[in-house]
């Protein structure tokens, strides 16, 4: 399949490596109008940490952009690994629910990312897995705020695709998201990195990517969103032509170490609601309220 934005060398990293870094996608300023809004909303003061008293906080989403016109080259790139635009379910969207890490671990030693972290996980806690689930076609970590190294940077396992897609693969009747050995599968993993960059950088991951929360050393917000993209269809590893297997398709069946798969789910697929969704009308009061004591629309 023809590719309109992503260069050879990137298409191969994330083959190999499970994601691409995009720099620069979005303006800075713009990042700084959406992160200030959010310590208004959090009733922190961002230039003063002693008044941050939670370090881990999953802000409920408020505001939305279409990422197709905000963030033109994210949407070309994941319409490169998704096998073009008619596979993605629209419009795709990027909200102000910020993931802060406002101090994690401060307190410790650092540990570089390793299997031995804690917190290694794969995403989607709103759905039962399976090798072809459309829930998540891709993972996206976007920077608002710029991340040094030991600033909190997500830990990514770059060669967990492999290892992930032969579990969903002996797993048939899927995997719901509890039932998931992240220990044991992050223990077959070697490459490691620490995901840094600055405020308008995006990465795009395999959603059989795993990763891990690190420390934030830095004295500094560490603040992103983490959207997936979401697929019209499940993933398909049986095409008949194979120029038209997407790349993200392509890197499971390298990773199984098979040109094809007639993968078929043995049980129905499952919709969950998380138990954090079902607290975040409370959060969305509250930080509504202070917005209008800020007078901030």
């Amino acid at each position: 399949m023809p590719l309109k934005f992503l260069t050879d060398e990137q298409v191969e990293h994330f083959l190999e490596r499970g994601h691409v870094t995009l720099r620069g996608c979005f303006p800075r300023e713009v990042a700084r109008e959406w992160t200030n809004r959010a310590f208004v909303r959090l009733g922190y003061d961002r230039n003063d940490a002693a008044t941050w008293q939670e370090k881990r906080i999953h802000m409920p989403s408020l505001e939305h952009v279409d990422v197709k016109e905000f963030a033109p080259a994210v949407w070309d790139a994941a319409c490169d690994l998704l096998g073009g635009e008619e596979r993605i379910q629209q419009p795709y969207r990027w909200g102000d629910g910020f993931i802060c890490n406002l101090g994690i671990g401060a307190d410790r030693a650092w540990e570089p990312p390793s299997a031995q972290v804690k917190g290694w996980h794969k995403d989607g806690d709103f759905f039962c897995h399976f090798l072809d689930s459309p829930e998540q076609g891709l993972l996206t970590l976007v920077l608002w705020t710029d991340i040094a190294p030991q600033g909190g940077g997500t830990f990514v396992a770059c060669d967990s695709v492999p290892v992930v897609a032969r579990f969903l693969a002996e797993h048939p009747e899927g995997v719901r998201p509890n039932e998931f050995d992240f220990k044991e599968l992050v223990g077959q993993c070697h490459d490691f990195i620490e995901a840094t960059g600055e405020a308008g950088d995006v990465v795009l991951l395999h959603p059989y990517v795993l990763h891990a929360t690190s420390q934030n050393h830095g004295g500094l917000a560490r603040l992103i969103t983490n959207p997936p993209i979401h697929l019209r269809e499940p993933m398909n590893f049986n095409r008949a032509d194979a120029t038209d297997f997407s790349l993200v398709e392509r890197a499971v069946l390298r990773g199984l170490g098979v040109e094809k798969l007639d993968f078929v789910p043995t049980a129905p697929r499952e919709r969950i609601v998380p138990e954090r969704v079902k607290k975040q009308q409370g959060v969305i009061d509250a930080e509504k309220a202070r917005l209008a004591a800020a007078g901030v629309a």
